[in-house]
């Protein structure tokens, strides 16, 4: 499969892995926007928020509490932290694959761009 983070999940690509389990993975973004910039990604393949079905409920709420945990084991639960899903290339989705943004360490600016 041509998704790189099916590769990563795979281990055919090396990733910093801060978390992995049966269903999810969380690594730092090579391109961070913010000192903690860490994603948070289902092992399957679900191409974006859109192709959610009901059986992917689950997982997404443990890609939530898993965001929660790693805010918190990098001190920037009290101070603040984003999450975002890019759905799609006009809301940013660059790969196809589904993934939550844990983003923090400074002040946000208020506009999500």
């Amino acid at each position: 499969m041509d998704c790189i983070f099916c590769q990563i999940v795979a281990g055919k690509v090396p990733s910093q892995i801060l978390y992995q389990d049966e269903e999810i993975v969380a690594f730092p973004d090579i391109r961070p926007l913010a000192p903690t910039h860490v994603l948070i990604i289902p092992k399957k393949h679900i191409p974006s928020l859109a192709h959610l079905s009901e059986a992917d409920l689950p997982v997404m709420g443990r890609m939530v509490k898993l965001a929660n945990q790693l805010a918190q084991r990098g001190g920037i639960s009290q101070s603040g932290y984003r999450l975002v899903i890019n759905c799609g290339g006009d809301a940013g989705q660059i790969v196809p694959h589904l993934h939550l943004h844990l983003l923090g360490g400074r002040r946000l600016s208020d506009a999500l761009g």
